[in-house]
């Protein structure tokens, strides 16, 4: 049996993608498990920020640390907030500058459909995997967060920046023409930009991931409602678990929660 405080699972670009999840006893190789009938007990929460047992508002934090902490800042979703670069301060402006003034990226993902997203340079191909992106290419490089929140929202009018959760668990993304893509985006750059564009070496990155069977439907678990679950795990993608019931379980968005995993 293993007890964990929920936190994305971490991964290894491999074919399949390795998937890790952080345990009291240090890292469980999820894919270890496919095929296996585990059992998801919840036992309660706990903030990421402040360590307190307390309720979870957004991300893993409590609500007073969700609204202080300067790593839930508005410029995380929206990176054309940024602010660092001009020296001003959202909440913490050492810990912004650190985040915000290093190189980023404008990309295309397709997962459920092709979406443009931006991340840190550092964040790759980790962001793309987190995403359940089956490909994904990259369009600008940056030296800041507030420039790839520009390109972003510039790209919006033609690209959607949103992941349909289902249709990527179902597997249901259709092949689509990259060139005509890129194209497309490129043409839809701001003129101040263009020069931040990646012109050498460009290419379409593959991602496999460790999937036994898609589900026809999906059902997310809620663990309030659902405090014990078990079902035979039969895939992971993005930061879910895929189990043989059409069951799914974010990782991600259930981090702060305090489980005790066991299987057969």
């Amino acid at each position: 049996m293993f007890q964990a405080t929920l936190k994305k699972m971490r991964t290894e670009n491999l074919q399949p993608i390795n998937y890790f999840l952080d345990v009291e006893s240090g890292f469980l190789h999820v894919n270890s498990l496919l095929g296996k009938t585990i059992r998801i007990q919840h036992n309660g929460s706990q903030c990421l920020n402040c360590g307190l047992e307390k309720a979870i508002f957004r991300q893993g934090y409590c609500q007073s640390c969700f609204f202080e902490s300067p790593a839930t800042g508005d410029w995380i979703m929206r990176p054309e907030l940024s602010k660092a670069h001009l020296g001003q301060a959202d909440r913490d402006l050492e810990y912004e500058s650190k985040m915000q003034l290093q190189p980023h990226v404008v990309y295309l993902a397709l997962s459920s459909h092709i979406k443009v997203g931006v991340t840190r340079k550092i964040q790759l191909p980790t962001r793309w995997i987190d995403q359940g992106a089956h490909q994904a290419s990259v369009l600008l490089e940056v030296p800041n967060r507030y420039l790839a929140g520009v390109g972003e929202v510039a790209l919006k009018n033609f690209f959607s920046d949103k992941t349909n959760w289902r249709k990527m668990l179902q597997n249901e993304a259709e092949p689509i023409d990259w060139e005509t893509m890129r194209n497309q985006a490129l043409d839809g750059i701001p003129k101040d930009l263009k020069p931040f564009i990646v012109r050498d070496a460009v290419a379409v990155q593959e991602l496999h991931f460790p999937v036994l069977q898609y589900p026809e439907k999906v059902k997310s678990l809620n663990l309030t409602k659902t405090p014990l679950y078990e079902g035979k795990l039969m895939g992971i993608k993005g930061q879910y678990l895929i189990f043989e019931d059409a069951t799914v379980f974010n990782i991600r968005s259930n981090e702060g929660q305090c489980i005790e995993l066991s299987m057969d």
